[in-house]
């Protein structure tokens, strides 16, 4: 079992993050593995991760990948969450030659690579251009079609988990953040996890969360990163769902049946695109009832790093709960 001790300065240092190509390698492994929480996602990307391994040089990227190991600099630590793919490849653009190499050999330890031509292309001089490259045909191959609502999804559980650290600290927020990690005696615990205890000293802890992380909890404890927890994000069930559940049919009758839908679906904090991938109505319709709604005194709006995100009040929440009562 891992423990991270914790200090009296740790709470305020731990922030969020979102990290695009963390996004990335954990819908690689979950493709390769067949563990992807959802069956259609993985039934519709498999084809195009067999063709990148085919015609991109993906098994480059694949062959750095062990289950307890991955190099540091295919996946850069995030500073915040406006966190965007473009800053990661040019943070992995940017890695000296000797650290791409010194990782690539601890990952090639872990799990030796059997393909002559990948094993030429990691050797190579250029090998970090190569990662680079690959990793940015892979991002907009798998994951770039679905980041504006996966974006949002993390956002959304960012403020909830920040919600909670604050009101209620560390215990508020490890509990529920996932079954191997817990709160214990001024302590995080990672059950399953070796390496003894380890000590914040002041820095704070990074939490990352992720889409595709699901089921696993991901921790790092080595340089480039900081002390960091990557874990599935909340909610992420809803995101993968192609069923949209209609609203309350009294409140279809007060508010129409569109407008009525976006404030039943905010029950947490959203944002425009995550309404509008979810409820598949055009933008400038989400735009105009999000509008109605809020001059109504029935939403409310919250800036979370570059979006914005909105949820109803207690107002909306009273009627909202009245329509499903009436319906």
């Amino acid at each position: 079992m891992l423990r991270i001790e914790v200090g009296p300065d740790d709470l305020a240092r731990s922030r969020f993050a979102v990290s695009p190509l963390v996004e990335l390698e954990n819908l690689t492994r979950a493709l390769r593995s067949g563990t992807h929480r959802s069956p259609v996602v993985a039934a519709r990307l498999r084809p195009e991760l067999d063709r990148l391994r085919r015609e991109g040089d993906l098994d480059v990227l694949l062959a750095l990948q062990s289950p307890h190991y991955g190099p540091g600099f295919v996946a850069p630590p995030p500073r915040g969450m406006g966190q965007t793919v473009e800053d990661d490849l040019a943070a992995v653009r940017a890695t000296p030659l000797r650290v791409a190499r010194a990782e690539i050999a601890q990952a090639l330890h872990a799990r030796p690579v059997r393909d002559p031509r990948v094993a030429r292309l990691l050797a190579s001089d250029d090998v970090v251009v190569i990662v680079a490259d690959v990793l940015e045909r892979a991002w907009h191959a798998l994951v770039a079609p679905t980041w504006p609502a996966i974006r949002a999804l993390l956002e959304r559980d960012v403020v909830h988990r920040a919600h909670r650290l604050a009101a209620e600290g560390w215990a508020g927020a490890i509990d529920g953040l996932h079954d191997r990690l817990r709160w214990r005696s001024g302590g995080i615990e990672v059950l399953g996890r070796p390496g003894g205890e380890v000590h914040l000293g002041g820095d704070g802890l990074l939490l990352v969360p992720s889409a595709h992380a699901w089921p696993h909890l991901t921790t790092y404890l080595e340089e480039p990163w900081p002390y960091a927890v990557v874990y599935p994000a909340r909610g992420v069930a809803a995101l993968w769902s192609t069923a949209v559940p209609p609203p309350p049919a009294a409140l279809d009758r007060l508010l129409g049946t569109a407008r009525a839908a976006v404030l039943d679906a905010l029950d947490d904090p959203v944002s425009t695109s995550q309404l509008v991938a979810r409820l598949r109505l055009p933008l400038g319709t989400v735009g105009d009832h999000l509008r109605v709604l809020r001059d109504a005194g029935l939403v409310s709006r919250a800036r979370a790093g570059r979006s914005v995100l909105y949820r109803r009040t207690p107002v909306g929440d009273a009627l909202a709960a009245t329509g499903a009562g009436l319906g």
